[in-house]
């Protein structure tokens, strides 16, 4: 076994355990710390496959702007130390079920796709050749889902925007001004 290959087992039980302790662990903050160093598993292993400008979009996109979103929501929220509640055991089974079945939806897939050596050149990774590609409409382009993204991420940015606007709605509904306010009145109740 040579270094590259130990690399390679390295990044990737980096990325299998800190994503298996995002979705394991009741702490969110610890979740989102948790994923933050299972992206930077996976964007180790595109630098790897010397996929640079990926593993610099990985990192700038999930890493600097995904995650720093979530981690900002939690704070907002004031829900950094709080602990997520314990999950019933039907949804556990039911966890474990589908992630089941999307593994072996894939290994379907891989197993049924015939790989096959080509002898065509290898399109260089170039970022000319990448950008190329994600803008292009026609067979093979990646516009449509680009865009998709693009969406999905801004629905994401509202929905923080949201949480962190509203008036805490984990503290049962009370605000901080009822609660400066019954501050006062057993304050002066006690003069």
């Amino acid at each position: 076994m040579n270094g590259s290959t130990i690399i390679f087992y390295l990044l990737a039980a980096l990325t299998l355990i800190c994503g298996l302790l995002s979705v394991s662990t009741r702490q969110i903050f610890r979740a989102a710390i948790y994923l933050l160093f299972s992206l930077i598993g996976i964007a180790g292993i595109y630098f790897w496959l010397q996929y640079e400008f990926i593993a610099a979009v990985q990192i700038v996109v999930y890493v600097g702007g995904i995650v720093v979103l979530i981690i900002f929501s939690i704070f907002l929220t004031q829900q950094a130390g709080e602990k997520l509640a314990k999950q019933k055991l039907g949804r556990k089974i039911f966890s474990a079920l589908a992630v089941f079945c999307g593994f072996a939806l894939t290994m379907i897939q891989v197993y049924q796709h015939s790989f096959y050596e080509t002898s065509e050149e290898a399109v260089p990774t170039t970022v000319f050749n990448i950008g190329k590609k994600m803008m292009a409409v026609d067979k093979g382009g990646y516009a449509l889902p680009f865009e998709i993204i693009s969406m999905l991420l801004l629905a994401a940015m509202i929905g923080c925007i949201v949480i962190a606007a509203s008036p805490n709605p984990f503290k049962g509904g009370a605000s901080e001004d009822s609660g400066i306010k019954n501050n006062t009145a057993t304050n002066e109740n006690n003069s």
